[in-house]
């Protein structure tokens, strides 16, 4: 049969053919002397199981392995690692879907942020309009990258942190505060003398849990911070340096 023929028997396109053709999944017959190349039998089978392999879900490369495999397996046997494999898939997809759930349910809407954890979502609507301050959301910013790179053990580290920190209105009015001292420093220098009042400010602030006992270098430390960082103004910049040498002091005293 010809290619066309063979396309149509299985319900496929020819490109669709051609395509299994180049990647390796279909052997392609030799050309006869007329130009033309005869599919057989064996062709319909193997590109009908291709068919039904893709239709399960699987790219391309697992249906070279599972071709590859089935030389000296059982079909029975194929087809429970199949069964086996989409119940993971299934599995994955209830849980996303899940967490899916869970965010857009979150008490106060989805933060600005992008999809963080409900927990984060919540304690971040706990804070407040912040909209007006640009430090406020570039520290939203960041804890949101921080939640989305920890590990489980991390993250529930920082949740807990978080929970401790601003759980009372006190605790929220401090952050703000400190927002507004770190704002009024857009346009100052390192050496602003309102800089060490910012900086006091914002050590009352920062859950000592979130600083690692030798404390933070925003010179050499985490690239990340580091170009976060390297945005402030000068007198941000180093009312923030000061804020973490108070904090983890006090967390060594």
């Amino acid at each position: 049969m010809r290619i066309g023929e063979l396309a149509d028997a299985v319900g496929v396109t020819t490109r669709t053919v051609r395509h299994y053709h180049h990647q390796g999944l279909l052997p392609e017959p030799e050309r006869l002397a007329n130009g033309y190349r005869t599919y057989t039998l064996r062709h319909v089978v193997v590109l009908a199981r291709i068919r039904r392999l893709t239709e399960l879900g699987l790219g391309l490369a697992e249906v070279r392995d599972v071709l590859a495999d089935e030389a000296g397996k059982d079909l029975a046997e194929v087809l429970q690692e199949l069964d086996a494999d989409l119940a993971r898939q299934e599995a994955a997809i209830r849980e996303r879907r899940a967490r899916l759930r869970a965010l857009l349910e979150t008490e106060g809407g989805l933060p600005a942020e992008g999809p963080v954890s409900p927990e984060l979502a919540g304690l971040l609507a706990g804070m407040g309009d912040v909209s007006g301050s640009p430090m406020a959301l570039r520290d939203r910013e960041m804890l949101a990258f921080m939640e989305s790179v920890a590990g489980p053990e991390e993250r529930e580290g920082l949740l807990t942190a978080l929970r401790d920190a601003f759980e009372s209105p006190e605790a929220v009015a401090r952050a703000h505060q400190a927002y507004a001292l770190l704002d009024e420093l857009a346009d100052a220098g390192a050496d602003d003398p309102r800089v060490p009042g910012a900086a006091r400010a914002l050590a009352e602030c920062i859950p000592a849990e979130l600083l690692p006992a030798e404390g933070v270098d925003l010179d050499s430390g985490h690239g990340v911070l580091r170009a976060m960082y390297a945005d402030f103004a000068p007198g941000q910049a180093e009312a923030v340096r000061q804020a973490l040498a108070i904090a983890s002091r006090g967390r060594r005293s």
